[in-house]
């Protein structure tokens, strides 16, 4: 399968929605989450109005016409905020393609996208028990706070 990793386009943004549902971790075993729990405040204010907001960044993994990851950043207050000129970064790839290296290129492909808007780091955060908690190390980043259930991590871009 020929993967092309790219730029979101403007009219893409609501396939963000359903990689931001499918980013939202649920530990095994466990139902899974309404779809409508993007729209809770605390996860909407990730996608809500994208394109509108300084950070707003995304890259798209597409084959055969079909978008099938989507790794993005905005400077909001949410879960993994440090401050007011670090874009906060979600990432999510369709199930069915998981384990391929879809995000780990989708990664390598935002930070290019970053570096050339200027931005010198981005963080995230990331329930421990998450395994894409691996993927963030293999990407470069660092755990600068932690909880009891969740690391709040740092990469520098360039």
């Amino acid at each position: 399968m020929k993967v092309i990793y790219r730029e979101i386009r403007y009219e893409e943004f609501p396939v963000l929605a359903e990689f931001l549902y499918h980013a939202v971790f649920v530990p095994p075993g466990t139902a899974p989450l309404p779809r409508d729990t993007v729209y809770k405040p605390e996860i909407h204010i990730y996608i809500d109005g994208f394109g509108q907001k300084e950070g707003d960044i995304c890259a798209v993994a597409e084959s055969a016409g079909q978008i099938l990851g989507a790794a993005w950043t905005r400077i909001i207050p949410a879960f993994g905020h440090i401050d007011d000129r670090t874009p906060e970064l979600a990432v999510s790839v369709l199930p069915d393609c998981r384990g391929r290296g879809i995000g780990g290129a989708l990664l390598s492909r935002l930070f290019g996208l970053l570096k050339e808007k200027g931005y010198r780091q981005t963080s995230l955060s990331v329930q421990k028990e998450n395994p894409a908690a691996r993927l963030y190390v293999r990407a470069g980043y660092g755990v600068v706070r932690e909880n009891a259930e969740d690391y709040i991590m740092l990469k520098r871009i360039g």
